[in-house]
């Protein structure tokens, strides 16, 4: 039968301790009080839970003769510890029941391990499920970095206790931590005063690698192993690991008094030693812990952890481009290093540069005086003239750019429209293909082709100046009817139109209009036989006798400085 069924009776016997009967009297439990207590005594409810025994003079104090916090059960209050009292040897860790409805002891126990260096763990029985990791200052280094705003956490290490303990910021809020014996999962929940329940707040552990197949056991057979062996002397270093959570700190040893620097002195001295870092890390850190023998338990922790700096052998170090931690010595050398490097490369920068620009200014002032000293025939027009007639060049005013550069439309002082053709200072054009331009459309001239007004070249500027035409004002000329007359206009007609387009420039003469008296070939035909012989392998390109017949006069000598500038 359930011995919960039974009747029982909670009172103060006359020796003053706490005593639970059953119906026949016999005691189930007791305070089990060390001594005989003589004064009168009260047994309190305290509003945190705590079910406190004292002396009827202690009312208003923290001194109890029994209080039920030192025997937690399965749920961890706030203002419970969680460890060590330090002078009597007592206990406290919060073990689950052993199922919903036994308050039986079952194998799911939360406990603060009493060592060097203290770390909370969850066990399964004998075996470990899960660790916090050490006290860092601030947390257990296993735990996220994420602060919760409902709770303080507090850690005490001293000779007289050691425990971990927590704290509701907000006072009206209530909650508990329970151990799960069935999901082996310490749940939070916190008292939900509207639906008068408590809510699931969170579960740990959280991290699903717990809770596979093995239901929660680590098996800590495998892990890392070394590529390299350590010599175990001063030739080994330290590589330094961010974010970890840090290892099983059972065989490990903490000194508040010293820093990271004789912290890894005192590591690298010992040939057991594994891996170091601050046992605080509060402010820029403080204290001293070291791991000796294997280093078991240790991951990345994204949203926690901290430094590990871990034993490596000396080539492993080479490897790594390390040379052992701390390396503020290396990192002083290579920032110093790479700032004088920098300043020898800004400096010649500038030097170079500096002599690159007075070799480009020599270089514009000879073109500039060459190009002056041509013989082109044709006005020479300032820079702020043109600028003027662009308006600085804006991009309002701009027709189009391919390889040479922009073009831009501008207005001259008397009206006159022009065309502005800005050398790009990226193009492959230079003095030359300037200066062949510049001869080519100052003296072919002709009643189809448009005119070049003149040229402006100033300093890194170099500018031609045509006659500005509408757009599309040639489409009628270049683009009519008249080649779509004769068969289908297709995309590749836009080839040969130009082709065309060259003959009926330079012979004034149409297309469909023209045939020759003898052979009755219109212009293409014409041109292709009068063309037959023409010799490419000439230097100066002159035409055959046949094209001077069909061209004749002005036509055959612009055909020539066509083909030989073009």
């Amino acid at each position: 039968m359930d011995v919960l069924s039974f009747p029982f009776i909670c009172f103060v016997n006359e020796t003053g301790n706490l005593v639970l009967t059953s119906q026949n009297k016999s005691v189930v439990w007791s305070a089990n009080l060390s001594k005989e207590v003589r004064t009168p005594v009260v047994l309190q409810l305290l509003d945190s839970g705590n079910l406190v025994l004292r002396g009827e003079r202690d009312c208003g104090s923290e001194i109890y003769l029994w209080q039920s916090f030192d025997y937690p059960s399965d749920t961890l209050l706030p203002g419970i510890k969680l460890g060590w009292d330090l002078k009597t040897g007592l206990e406290r860790r919060i073990t689950s029941w052993k199922s919903p409805d036994d308050p039986f002891p079952g194998n799911f126990i939360w406990a603060l391990e009493r060592q060097d260096n203290p770390e909370s763990i969850f066990w399964k029985g004998s075996k470990k499920l899960t660790r916090s990791g050490p006290w860092n200052g601030l947390r257990f280094s296993a735990s996220s970095l994420r602060q919760n705003p409902d709770f303080n956490f507090s850690f005490v290490s001293n000779e007289d206790e050691l425990y971990y303990t927590f704290d509701l910021i907000d006072k009206a809020v209530f909650s508990r931590m329970v151990m799960n014996q069935t999901l082996y999962l310490r749940q939070r929940f916190i008292w939900n005063k509207a639906t008068k329940s408590w809510d699931l707040n969170v579960n740990v552990p959280r991290d699903l690698c717990f809770k596979l197949k093995s239901r929660g056991y680590v098996d800590w057979s495998q892990g890392c192993v070394r590529d390299k062996s350590l010599n175990y002397s001063r030739q080994d270093g330290f590589i330094k690991f961010t974010a970890m959570k840090l290892p099983d700190a059972t065989l490990s040893w903490v000194s508040k008094s010293m820093n990271l620097n004789e912290c890894r002195e005192k590591c690298i001295d010992n040939s057991s030693c594994m891996a170091y870092t601050n046992s605080d890390i509060r402010g820029e850190g403080s204290g001293c812990a070291m791991w000796f023998g294997e280093l078991i338990d240790m991951r990345d922790f994204a949203d926690g952890g901290q430094d590990l700096y871990i034993r490596m052998s000396a080539s492993e170090l080479v490897d790594q481009g390390a040379k052992g931690e701390p390396r503020t010595e290396i990192v002083v050398i290579v920032i110093s290093t790479a700032a004088l490097l920098a300043v020898v490369i800004a400096a010649g920068h500038l030097v170079h540069k500096r002599r690159r620009n007075i070799v480009e200014k020599t270089e514009n002032n000879r073109e500039t005086n060459e190009v002056q000293n041509m013989d082109l025939e044709l006005p020479l027009f300032e820079l702020a003239t043109i600028a003027n007639a662009t308006d600085n060049f804006s991009i309002n005013n701009k027709l189009g750019e391919r390889g040479f550069g922009p073009v831009y439309k501008g207005t001259l002082v008397d009206g006159q429209e022009i065309a502005v053709k800005r050398l790009s200072k990226i193009s492959e054009q230079g003095l030359e293909e300037l200066n062949n331009e510049v001869i080519l459309f100052s003296k072919l001239q002709h009643r189809n082709l448009v005119k070049l007004l003149g040229c402006c070249i100033q300093g890194e500027e170099t500018l031609l100046i045509y006659e500005f035409m509408p757009n599309k004002s040639l489409n009628s000329f270049i683009f009519g009817p008249e080649y779509a007359s004769d068969g289908q206009f297709s995309i590749k007609s836009d080839v040969f139109s130009f082709g065309i387009l060259l003959l009926k420039t330079i012979s004034g003469k149409k297309n469909r209009g023209f045939y020759h008296s003898d052979k009755k070939l219109n212009l293409i035909g014409h041109a292709k036989h009068a063309l037959s012989d023409f010799d490419v392998g000439q230097r100066d390109c002159v035409a055959s006798a046949k094209a001077t017949r069909l061209l004749g006069g002005q036509e055959i000598y612009q055909t020539r400085l066509f083909i030989k500038h073009a």
